[in-house]
């Protein structure tokens, strides 16, 4: 969990054993930015989670920009900021379940920016999770299954176990995929404690991606109880 919330470190794992990520760079004042990212990137806190420091300000097309929102980030949340090249190509999240030899992929879900309000950055950010959509009028933003091709899912998939296994996730994870302008994938982030909400009327991706597997809400909590029990090989009665 340390590892995978500190973005810099998780992504200094994944360039270390080969796993493609978008360049970056950890700053913590504006004064600390090398001009070496290729333009646009995207800006957002080193640490924290559900998309929290995610706007639609993160997403910066110029130097300017960039120094600017970084002074925002360090200065509102007191820590350094990211500084990451932003993908133009098609966004996935994978969940996966399991341990060693049982560990499984269920079905890709890919979000469709098509439907963010018109004339937004594409970045499924803070807006996107707690303003934009709402329970009484949900963002239809997630398809899933994912429609890609075989060859697609299947890098998709490998790229999210190897993300898996060299940060050393347990018992499950979802896992942020983004694809660059020539649709080769790369890792964004890790979730190694993923966001879980059981209703299928909400957008929580893991039991979206489960149920399109044909699990229940139980069956996955049941899942994630047996592989951590084997672990410890202890015999659970679920």
């Amino acid at each position: 969990m340390g590892i995978c919330l500190d973005k810099a470190r998780a992504k200094e794992t994944l360039v270390h054993h080969g796993i493609p990520t978008p360049e970056f760079q950890a700053v913590e004042s504006p004064e600390d930015i090398r001009r070496s990212i290729e333009l646009p990137v995207i800006v957002k806190p080193l640490h924290e989670g559900s998309s929290k420091g995610i706007t639609q300000r993160s997403f910066c097309a110029t130097w300017p920009d960039v120094e600017a929102e970084v002074a925002r980030v360090v200065a509102r949340y007191n820590e350094p900021a990211i500084v990451e090249r932003f993908l133009s190509g098609r966004e996935f999240t994978v969940a996966v379940l399991g341990n060693d030899g049982d560990v499984r992929v269920l079905p890709i879900v890919e979000l469709d920016y098509g439907e963010l309000p018109s004339g937004v950055h594409p970045v499924y950010g803070f807006e996107s999770k707690w303003i934009w959509d709402r329970p009484e009028e949900p963002l239809d933003i997630f398809r899933c299954p994912a429609r890609c091709t075989p060859e697609l899912q299947h890098r998709i998939e490998a790229i999210a176990m190897a993300a898996f296994r060299s940060l050393r996730c347990r018992d499950w994870a979802r896992i942020d995929v983004r694809c660059d302008e020539d649709e080769n994938p790369h890792i964004l982030e890790i979730n190694p404690l993923p966001g879980v909400i059981p209703d299928p009327n909400e957008n929580s991706s893991y039991p979206k991606a489960a149920r399109a597997a044909g699990l229940t809400f139980d069956d996955v909590i049941h899942s994630v109880l047996r592989a951590a029990a084997a672990r410890y090989e202890l015999k659970v009665p679920i």
